[in-house]
Parts: structure tokens; sequence; C-alpha cells
């Protein structure tokens, strides 16, 4: 067995019982440090590789994504899941195409999200939005490489927080090939038990951007799966701001007083060899 195929195999045993985090890195430092921390999966931010480029989020192109995958994919020993966005197209066979390519980078997981980036129709139409799945899906097969494959429904985060139509959509999804179901927008426990008991016994993947429930909490409510998308990308960008504006604005250094120190920062990389060249 590859080491892609292995990294698959794994992944979707994780999916098999139990709840587990799979946090988000932006980077190779940061992916680095929280798979040494003994999170047995990681997956990609779109918005914390765009802010890493100086570009807003679904900023890159697939051309740099596919880039950034791979190097992640080098870079640590566990399975890394892809937040491919919306395939990078529209149209269902060039998201198969675009798919086909990620999978090449030795991902053992690939989402594919709903939203058009259209103000005034955020949500791709019903049936295109299953047939883009369908074509993810036939483009994992194809591949012969058992690619973990989400459904990423995207209403209550675009102004559309209708709980009915969610799960008409990821239950579309599900039925069209998706392995596992996403909705990074709800925040209340009754809304993900009823998506949870929808899409059963697919699992369920939940975004926690903010402590609205524990692992222990969404773990009782079925959730087989979390992840924090952005949010320690901008934990991060927070407090490099928030220390840069004490400077510019007062002159004065006392955040970085928050800092780790140089030695302990250095020593949580000594171990890890230097950073693939394909990045």
């Amino acid at each position: 067995m590859s080491l892609s195929a292995d990294r698959c195999q794994i992944f979707r045993d994780l999916h098999q019982s139990g709840c587990f985090v799979m946090p988000n890195p932006w980077d190779l430092g940061s992916a680095r440090l929280l798979a040494r921390l003994g999170f047995p999966a990681l997956a990609s931010t779109s918005a914390g590789f765009a802010w890493s480029l100086g570009v807003p989020d679904h900023g890159i192109s697939v051309a740099e994504k596919l880039d950034h995958l791979r190097a992640l994919c080098e870079a640590v020993d566990v399975p890394i899941n892809a937040d491919f966005e919306g395939g990078f197209a529209t149209v269902p066979d060039q998201v198969a195409i675009n798919v086909a390519d990620a999978v090449a980078t030795g991902i053992a997981g690939l989402s594919i999200e709903d939203s058009s980036d259209d103000p005034s129709t955020p949500l791709f139409d019903f049936d295109l939005a299953v047939d883009r799945i369908r074509a993810a899906r036939r483009a994992i097969d194809a591949s012969g490489r058992a690619v973990l494959l989400t459904g990423r429904s995207e209403g209550f985060i675009v102004g559309r927080p209708d709980l009915a139509e969610t799960i008409r959509r990821l239950t579309a999804y599900s039925e069209a090939g998706a392995d596992c179901l996403y909705e990074p927008g709800l925040r209340t426990l009754p809304d993900i038990t009823a998506v949870v008991a929808a899409v059963a016994p697919k699992p369920v993947n939940v975004l926690v951007a903010t402590d609205f429930a524990t692992v222990a909490e969404l773990a009782k409510a079925g959730v087989r799966r979390i992840s924090v998308g952005g949010a320690l990308a901008r934990l991060a960008l927070t407090g490099v701001l928030t220390a840069a504006k004490e400077i510019i604005e007062h002159g004065t250094f006392k955040e970085l007083r928050c800092a780790g120190s140089h030695a302990e920062i250095k020593g949580s990389f000594l171990d890890m060899g230097r950073r693939p060249s394909s990045q």
C-alpha cells in the first residue's frame, strides 16, 4: 500500500466511530506544529492560506491551491483534508478535472461547497450543486484512490439560514456520493442534531470557530468530525495586529511579552527537518 493510500485508509477509519478534531493549519510551520501535538488529521483552510499570501479568502488560483496541498502532504505524516472551496469552477466537468488534480497531490480528503460567490444568488442552483458533487465523486473514483469526499452546503454563512433547505441539500449530496456532510454555519446543538439524524449513517463535520460547544457535547450529538476553519489563522493574525497597533500607536511593546520565547518556538521545530522544496 502506498503512503497516500495508507493515509486515505487512516482518514476513513477515523470517521467510522467516535469524534475527532481536525484543526486547520495555514502554512507548513503551523501544520507541523499541529501534527506534533498529536492531532490525527489536519485540514487546509482556504481563508488562512489566502491571508498568508496577502489576498482575501477565495482569492487564490487553483494552481496555488494545488501547490499548497502538495506541500502540506509532504510536510506531515498525518492525513490532509483539502478545503477545495467550490472546486475552482462552476461547470461540473471542470470541477471533476480540478478534483482529479487535487487527488494527485496526496490528500486523503476533499470538500466541495455550494456557495457561488454571487451576492444576489449566493448558492448554486440545487440541481447544479448536486451535479457538481457527482462530478467530484466520479473524478475520485476514476483516480483509484480512496479520497474521502465531503459535501458542503453554505446557506448559513452566506445569508440563507434555512435548516430545511440545508438538510435537503446535504441529503442530496450524500446520495450523489459525498462520504461526509458539512454545513459550516451551524451554531446550535438542536440544528446540528437534526442534520446528523437526517444524513445518518454518513458522518457529519461541524465547524467550531467560537466556543459555542465542546468536543464532548458535539460527540454526544453524534458529530464525527470537528474542524476550526480559519480560526487559528485569525487568532495568530489578531496577535500580530494587536502588537503592531500598540507599537505604531503608542510606541510601546507590552504585547510582545505574550509571545513564547525564541528558544521555546525553536525547540518545537528542531526535530522536524527541512521543509519540502515544493513550496
